[in-house]
């Protein structure tokens, strides 16, 4: 089997990006977008997904860092997924993160479509905008070319429900 990697660099008016992806990976991270709780969100990502992931992304707002980010990781996944042979095309999980409960369902079949019904208690989770985590699924998605099916089934701590998710989207 080929090497299964990618790297995407994104440069626009409002952002700075550079993401480097290895699917058959041991976990491995190194990101830094400026925004904390992402970069937590995106480690959890890396290490249940098995992934080795390096992200540089700067910008003057949350937004357009978390969107880009969204968009070059999900090409880079397409792109690393080439022809998609050997794997699984479609597959779930569902992941506790103490009180919180999140369940991920992808279908790796190339077209890009999301359904994400996580509602935050918060505007605000950590530093980040709660809506992004919303917004970077979708992207994520629609770059990617998979369809994303996220929830959030219980919960009550809105650090938890992102957490929850992200590893879910990692393991699925």
């Amino acid at each position: 089997m080929t090497e299964r990697k990618a790297t995407v660099t994104r440069e626009t008016a409002e952002t700075n990006v550079r993401v480097e992806l290895n699917i058959d990976g041991s976990g491995q991270f190194e990101i830094t977008t400026g925004i904390r709780m992402f970069d937590h969100l995106l480690t959890q990502l890396a290490q249940h997904g098995v992934f080795d992931i390096k992200i540089s992304a700067s910008g003057p707002d949350q937004h357009h860092v978390v969107e880009d980010v969204a968009i070059s990781l999900g090409k880079a996944f397409n792109q690393a997924l080439g022809e998609k042979q050997g794997i699984t095309r479609m597959a779930h999980a569902v992941v506790p993160m103490d009180e919180a409960l999140a369940a991920v369902v992808v279908d790796i079949g190339g077209r890009g479509y999301s359904i994400v019904a996580a509602a935050f208690n918060e505007t605000n989770i950590g530093d980040m905008d709660a809506d992004l985590v919303r917004h970077f699924l979708v992207s994520f998605a629609s770059e990617a070319r998979i369809n994303l099916n996220a929830r959030v089934l219980s919960g009550i701590n809105d650090h938890h429900k992102a957490e929850a998710l992200f590893k879910a989207l990692g393991r699925a």
